[in-house]
């Protein structure tokens, strides 16, 4: 009854599913409400018509293991397993404990899943249920959320059941759709009521039930269920400020306690075994000397229900179960589902029960749950491996151990992202006996937790201090932590200390090189602290074997080496050199793809998309962005603004572009994240120098150069030398010129050279200028840098109109806007049109392409499958489903008018 609109809503979602559109909705309300039967309503509805049904329950006592909710509801399905591509079914596997095998990725897992999913949907239209979503483990809550949000073309539907709490609209679900039940309208609460109580009830009577149920229908179920009429009458206080569920929960126990005391317990083993398995059950109890007529009493209540499974009335019975029970109970429960437990068959869940089972401190059953940690960590499950972790240190008696197994679990609960729970457990393992070592490693993950919480100096600083403790005990982890603590010096930018990098750089110089082979971080510490001590042209050697090794090294070390990709992107635009910049690039999105790390192939898309817009491919970046906003969807993660804003600029006329750029700058400096300040910055360097607004070219380059920051000191450099030529400003340009200069030479790259040749054109003023331009051209021309390269052919061009040499003119800038056209830098592009008319000659407009009405998205699908990859190869590289890919695709071909993949292969994508 009632429920209506609601009901409409999944019916919708149904038809929706069947004809391949995306389909998931987000049921929440508070407990009893009716989450649980408008779900089974749905499932009789999907099963009417023809949909296959498949469903999970979340359990709070099952939310320390890996993958379990994940797992009970892909079970049934793991017979189309082996149609997935071998890394997903590898993923799911691993994660599933089926097979042995490295860590996986939990989006990884999320993309086998919705692969798995898509598969089975095949043969026919696919429901999942999952209800109590808010008790799933941590694993399983975020491959599920990740499905829910890349269900696109499959004929797949996903229905979540998540009970209201103080998390709000957090979590994993956040921004989901949504439907949330509220309360029965007052005609449908009376007729549930009157339907639940068969006897006549008088109006105060009525009344009060209606006022204590405030339209709950478990409450108008169970609130006048085994209570006297004349109590009825006038038993019940008026409504007060405990939540309806609440009230709900505290009627069940008060029926508890009406129940013999062998009916209790067996209730309470019932309550703490979330598997639901009765010969479990029932092994459990005969440890204890509970016989099987011990049920009956709580079926005859309503309370339970024993079949091929064990199933409570409602999660409000096993919760008020468990707390109703006293503490020694809970043990007594928790033993005997551990001696019921073959530890041959599911080790981890007999650790738990003997872990809960424990009086003090077990050193036994604290390294049982070790064991559990590793296993878990195995399956990927690091937020189960932090719980294990977490839990075997309050088991530890020797009080060494017990703050080493606390280390442990905060290293796991940081790997988890739970960074503040992971800074309460470095209390523990900073409270045990002296260790220096030990207590190093807490300072330095108390670094790097404060790090990902803030990103400002007061991280650079803890950084370093943890850097210093480690040189003496841990060399090879000190140089580590020194290149993180100039890695944050850098994020906080300009408004760390004006001589903190200097300081950190010269810290780390002190430390003894390593007496084996340099690892690539090794020889990055070494030029970084050299570059911030000596100067930039003292660093280039170091910097440049650190690139050449990062460049070298196979991927099998590509793991072990990718934590330092961005740094090292970073430093590759320092020393202008494209190919290792390219290269590293390319890298860490492959490796992030292959290994599905979601986590972080969202920062190496940005790194690679920077590196098309320098290279002038500012549809490829596009592209990139599309699928970096994709992944950041899926995953619930924040946007990364640094490449876009670059992208931005160099477009130039694009409305909203200095608004986009304005409202970055501002909210970095409120957040005092000074890396993303430069970056809008060199963004608005670019764009006033393609705009000619030089004067304000002029401000914000000069600002990089004088911060003499990383990459952006360099990149910075022949921004501020042409804008202060344009701006009449000989002075600073020659001395912007000179560093340039210097620096180039040193680094000895084509792209460096060429941006020194391109400057020096600009300040000199006699006819030898033209060498120089020459010079510029020709050696931008032999590197990948193809915007400087136009812009190079852009200033030539101005010079020699305003030498008289209008045909020479014509000629340079004729190629300057037809470059700068064709990657849409439309700024730089409308400059070199108006030089071009002053010539007396008309640039031409580029046509409209039919490319030109792809989304980025399509356009990127569309780039991949004219290589030759077929749709599964695409999807797999994208994080989407084969069916998908093919829905995209016939917008494509739609788009441009074709019919095949053959016509798409030969057409010429920009």
């Amino acid at each position: 009854m009632g429920r209506r609109a609601e009901r409409g809503t999944v019916e919708q979602l149904l038809t929706q599913a069947g004809a391949g559109r995306s389909a998931t909705l987000l049921v929440r309300g508070e407990a009893g409400i009716g989450k649980t039967a408008l779900m089974e309503q749905a499932r009789e509805a999907a099963t009417s018509a023809g949909f296959r049904v498949e469903a999970s329950v979340g359990v709070e006592a099952e939310a320390q293991f890996a993958f379990a909710g994940l797992h009970q509801l892909c079970g049934p399905m793991l017979g189309r397993l082996e149609a997935l591509p071998d890394p997903q079914q590898a993923a799911l596997g691993v994660a599933f404990g089926l097979r042995a095998g490295a860590a996986p990725d939990r989006f990884l897992v999320g993309l086998a899943t919705l692969t798995l999913m898509a598969e089975v949907a095949e043969e026919a239209p696919l429901l999942c249920l999952v209800d109590d979503a808010q008790w799933l483990d941590e694993g399983s809550a975020q491959v599920l959320a990740f499905v829910a949000r890349r269900v696109a073309a499959e004929r797949v539907a996903l229905i979540f059941g998540l009970r209201d709490s103080d998390a709000g609209g957090r979590g994993p679900f956040a921004g989901l759709p949504e439907v949330r039940l509220a309360a029965l309208a007052d005609a449908d609460a009376l007729s549930l009521l009157t339907s639940a109580v068969r006897t006549p009830l008088d109006n105060v009577v009525r009344d009060r039930i209606l006022a204590e149920a405030r339209g709950n229908p478990l409450a108008l179920l169970e609130l006048p269920r085994g209570v006297a009429l004349a109590r009825l009458a006038g038993g019940f206080d008026l409504p007060d400020t405990l939540s309806v569920p609440r009230r709900v929960e505290d009627r069940f126990k008060s029926r508890l306690d009406h129940l013999p005391a062998e009916t209790q317990l067996l209730l309470l083993i019932a309550g703490a075994d979330p598997t639901g398995e009765t010969e479990l059950l029932w092994r459990a109890a005969s440890h204890v000397g509970i016989a099987a007529e011990a049920a009956e009493p709580a079926e005859v209540a309503g309370l339970l229900e024993i079949d091929t499974c064990v199933r409570f009335r409602h999660p409000l019975v096993r919760s008020a179960v468990y707390q109703a029970a006293a503490i020694p109970d809970r043990r007594r429960a928790h033993g005997a589902l551990a001696v019921a437990t073959d530890p041959a068959v599911d080790p981890d869940r007999r650790a738990w029960h003997r872990a809960q089972a424990a009086v003090g401190t077990d050193e036994d059953a604290a390294a049982d749950l070790e064991r559990s940690a590793d296993r878990a960590r195995a399956r990927g499950g690091v937020a189960a491996a932090a719980a294990f972790l977490q839990r075997a240190a309050e088991l530890t008696p020797d009080a060494g151990n017990r703050a080493a197994r606390a280390l442990e679990a905060a290293h796991a609960t940081h790997d988890a992202g739970s960074t503040e729970a992971a800074l309460r457990l470095l209390t523990i393992a900073a409270s045990g006996p002296p260790d220096d070592l030990r207590l190093a490693r807490v300072e330095l993950l108390r670094a790097r937790s404060t790090f990902r919480l803030t990103r400002g100096t007061h991280a650079a600083t803890m950084l370093l201090e943890a850097a210093r403790s480690l040189v003496p005990l841990d060399e090879a982890l000190a140089r580590e932590a020194y290149v993180e603590a100039i890695e944050a010096t850098f994020h906080a930018g300009r408004f760390a200390p004006e001589s903190y990098l200097r300081e950190v750089a010269a810290a780390a110089q002190r430390v003894a090189p390593p007496a084996t082979t340099p690892r690539p971080v090794d020889l990055l510490l070494d030029g970084l602290s050299t570059r911030f001590t000596r100067g930039y042209e003292a660093s280039v050697p170091s910097l440049q074997r650190a690139l050449e090794s990062l460049v070298a090294h196979d991927s099998e070390n590509d793991n072990a080496n990718g934590r330092w990709f961005w740094l090292a992107c970073h430093v590759a635009a320092m020393l202008w050199d494209d190919e290792a910049l390219h290269t590293l690039a390319t890298r860490a999105v492959r490796v992030g793809r292959e290994a599905g790390t979601l986590a972080t192939l969202p920062s190496a898309l940005n790194a690679l998309a920077l590196t098309f817009v320098l290279t002038g491919e500012l549809r490829r970046a596009n592209e990139l962005f599309a699928e970096e906003d994709e992944i950041t969807r899926a995953t619930a993660a924040p946007p990364l603004p640094n490449s876009r804003l670059s992208l931005a600029a160099w477009r130039g006329t694009h409305p909203g572009t200095p608004e986009l750029i304005a409202a970055t700058l501002e909210g970095a400096t409120t957040r005092r994240e000074g890396l993303v300040v430069s970056s809008a910055d060199i963004a608005l360097a670019y764009l006033h120098n393609g705009l000619g607004n030089f004067d304000m070219a002029c401000v914000a380059a000069s600002r990089l150069v004088e911060l003499d920051e990383l990459a952006h000191s360099s990149v910075a450099l022949p921004e501020l030398v042409e804008a202060a030529v344009r701006a009449g400003r000989p002075e600073l340009a020659a001395a912007a010129l000179a560093t340039l200069e210097s620096r180039a030479g040193a680094s000895g790259t084509q792209w460096g050279l060429g941006m020194a040749a391109r400057s020096r054109a600009l300040v000199t003023a006699d006819p030898v200028a033209e060498d120089h331009y020459r010079e510029a051209i020709e050696r931008l021309g032999d590197c990948r840098m193809t915007p400087h390269l136009a812009r190079a052919h852009l200033v030539y061009g101005e010079w020699l109109r305003r030498e008289g040499r209008r045909l020479d003119a014509r000629d340079e800038l004729r190629t300057a806007h037809g470059l700068l056209s064709d990657m849409g830098a439309e700024g730089y592009a409308e400059r070199a049109a108006r030089e071009l008319r002053a010539t007396g000659e008309h640039p031409r407009k580029r046509g409209a392409q039919p490319t030109d009405a792809l989304t980025a998205q399509e356009a990127h699908i569309a780039r991949l499958v004219a290589t030759g990859a077929t749709s599964r190869e695409v999807a797999a590289q994208l994080f989407l489903s084969p069916r998908t890919i093919e829905a995209h695709l016939r917008s494509i071909f739609r788009k441009l008018g074709i019919t095949s993949r053959r016509q798409l292969k030969a057409m010429r994508l920009p």
